[in-house]
């Protein structure tokens, strides 16, 4: 997710206007709550250490002396200091290039972004769009194809003639819409370097008017129906994209996670439906796509924010296949899908709803997998679970059916939050990246945040838009949670599929120079250097490291000092090392990478950076994907 600093509100931020937060934070009335359950969070803010939260469950992170040493073997890099300048800092022995940038074409008929006049309507769904996001590489028979998110726009430097990029027409939207959405491109390594290969059949731009199919126990249902579509089961377009997957049957799986934005009502006396409010969409939308577009108008198309919100799937290796968006996955701000096949040969996807008190997911399928055979169905055909974690280090996936919640099958997966409150998931701060260990039966998720845990307001504590009480617990132990934490769990049975599961924190992010012995000092695998906040982006490479991307405060004062810009990190499993080893411009947020066929290059995201990026002084701030290699071209994953 992206803190879009540039020129609109965050998507937190416009959050907030609908659920304003307190002034106050009642943190002496949380702690004593907290203390009379067991004494719980005594011993977190008295030790400032995730092993010390965790320790009845047997599984610390602290290392001793000889695995410390052990462990130095697992990383082939020293590790960085912070930064706090324009441009990547990558370590000594390795070195970095872009390869695709905002605006560069993707067909050699193309130009260039025009710094003075922008993108050209007529090529702005030719181009590489803006903000890249998740990605996944593809080997298609000899070719190599990245798939990429683009999460949003920069309306200033996409309509630049128009005051603060607002829309004055039809067109000046479509440019908006077009510069979102999917890229696919092949990609070679050649005497320059890894380059966009132009005009290769595998290229396509994927955006907000592409023709797409509904699938799933949703589809056809009378809450997707709309004028333009009454059976229910035809859509255009996939929104707000911001982490990936990859099935092992090759497709790409992108996630719509803040589409609330997009919708807004030309109608000052439309009076919004009751279901708007848990999933954030208002009257007034962040891009006026409302204005000169009836299908983002609520008061005209109130079904219309139905039809977003779910896991779209995109076969990679044929450009005029139709994406098919998957609602047996769910409907809320999907971060990422990382998907593994359990011991019985059926899919699980793991699943976070990236917004403060909101939950984690699973889905099962009903079918097994079977390479080469028939996969239409393994995302349609399944059930979808929950988390429920307990302060003993166990969990539980509770299943969403008709039983469970009371609620009819195609709600479930249309209303799916209002779902998982029913059957009393556990709220989280901000569930982001999952993901699946390759070398062991392990499973994490990046907890980013949240500002508002057990936060106080008008007397009673903050709950998420549906009401539920974000209390402090063992799996979220912090009040106000400006650092995030990274929660691992361990299916039972070694098995991905099983309905319970053991867990513990990996890490919980902090600042020890600021917060001396406490709960915010982080846990025993925090230092001064290697610090940082807001956990995000995460990816395993082949030899099971963990590689962490964050997207925090890079303010460098106060509450983050000496935590310096947006970075990507190392972390070993076994020891609970966590290393640093890029960090991004000032502004910009790391996020989404991916690794080439041969392991000799990994493919990092820069996003919104506010200086310009990566051209130099006087050009533009351009959101860019780098090649990032050792310069012994060894294996780097």
């Amino acid at each position: 997710m992206t803190d879009n600093k540039t020129n609109y509100l965050s998507w937190d931020e416009w959050d907030e206007l609908q659920n304003p937060p307190p002034a106050v934070t009642d943190f002496d009335r949380v702690v004593e709550s907290a203390l009379s359950r067991r004494g719980f969070l005594g011993g977190i803010l008295a030790v400032g250490s995730a092993a010390a939260a965790m320790g009845t469950l047997g599984n610390l992170m602290s290392s001793t002396s000889a695995q410390a040493q052990d462990a130095a073997s697992r990383f082939s890099f020293k590790p960085i200091a912070i930064s706090t300048d324009n441009t990547v800092h990558v370590p000594e022995g390795y070195n970095w290039k872009p390869l695709a940038k905002w605006g560069q074409p993707l067909f050699s008929n193309v130009p260039d972004v025009d710094p003075a006049n922008g993108v050209s309507l007529e090529n702005s769904d030719k181009v590489f769009g803006e903000n890249t996001d998740g990605m996944e590489l593809f080997i298609i028979g000899e070719h190599q194809v990245i798939a990429i998110n683009h999460e949003y726009v920069n309306p200033e430097i996409n309509l630049p003639h128009n005051e603060k990029g607002t829309p004055k027409s039809a067109d000046d939207v479509k440019i908006l819409q077009n510069m979102q959405g999917v890229t696919v491109m092949e990609v070679a390594e050649g005497d320059n370097g890894w380059e966009i290969v132009l005009d290769s059949p595998f290229n396509r731009r994927i955006h907000h008017n592409t023709p797409m199919k509904i699938s799933g126990p949703a589809a056809g249902t009378d809450l997707l129906k709309t004028e333009a579509d009454p059976n229910g089961t035809d859509c255009l377009g996939t929104f707000n994209n911001c982490g990936a997957g990859k099935t092992p049957w090759g497709t790409y799986l992108t996630c719509e996670e803040n589409f609330n934005g997009y919708f807004g009502s030309t109608d000052e006396a439309f009076a919004l439906p009751a279901d708007y409010k848990r999933y954030g969409i208002a009257a007034k939308s962040q891009y006026s796509y409302e204005k000169f577009d009836a299908r983002f108008d609520v008061s005209k198309n109130p079904n219309e924010p139905h039809r977003t919100g779910y896991i779209v799937e995109i076969d990679p290796s044929d450009a005029a296949s139709t994406p098919i968006k998957r609602t047996a996955l769910g409907r809320f701000k999907h971060e990422n899908a990382a998907v593994v096949i359990a011991r019985d040969g059926r899919v699980v996807v793991y699943l976070g709803d990236d917004e403060r008190g909101e939950f984690l997911y699973k889905y099962v399928s009903n079918g097994i997998y079977v390479p080469g055979g028939d996969t239409s169905k393994l995302l349609d055909e399944g059930t979808l679970f929950v988390a429920k974690f307990t302060d003993e280090g166990t969990g539980e996936w509770l299943a969403l059916t008709p039983e469970s919640t009371g609620m009819k099958a195609d709600e479930i997966y249309v209303f799916t939050r209002q779902a998982a409150s029913k059957v009393g998931a556990t709220t989280m701060d901000r569930p982001e990246w999952v993901a699946v260990n390759p070398v062991a039966i392990e499973a994490y998720c990046a907890l980013t945040n949240n500002s508002n845990r057990a936060v106080m307001k008008d007397g009673k504590m903050r709950t998420n838009a549906g009401g539920d009480v974000m209390d402090v617990s063992a799996v979220n132990p912090r009040v106000g949670n400006e650092y995030g934490q990274i929660v691992r769990w361990y299916p039972e049975n070694d098995d991905h599929a099983d309905a319970k599961f053991k867990w513990d924190l990996f890490v919980m992010a902090g600042n020890p120079d600021v917060h001396k012995g406490d709960a915010y000092a982080g846990s025993s695998n925090i230092n001064s250097g290697n610090m940082f906040n807001s956990p995000d982006g995460m990816m395993f490479d082949s030899t099971g490291l963990l590689w962490i991307q964050t997207d925090g405060e890079d303010s460098n004062e106060g509450e983050f000092l000496g935590q310096g810009n947006n970075q990507m990190l190392a972390g070993d499993p076994a020891t609970g090392r966590i290393e640093r080893f890029l960090t991004a411009p000032k502004g910009a947020e790391v996020t989404g990478q991916t690794w080439s066929a041969d392991k000799r290059t990994h493919f990092v995201g820069i996003q919104h950076p506010d200086a310009p990026f990566p051209d130099g002084e006087g050009k533009l701030p351009r959101s860019t994907v780098i090649a990032v290699k050792r310069d012994d071209n060894a294996l780097i994953g």
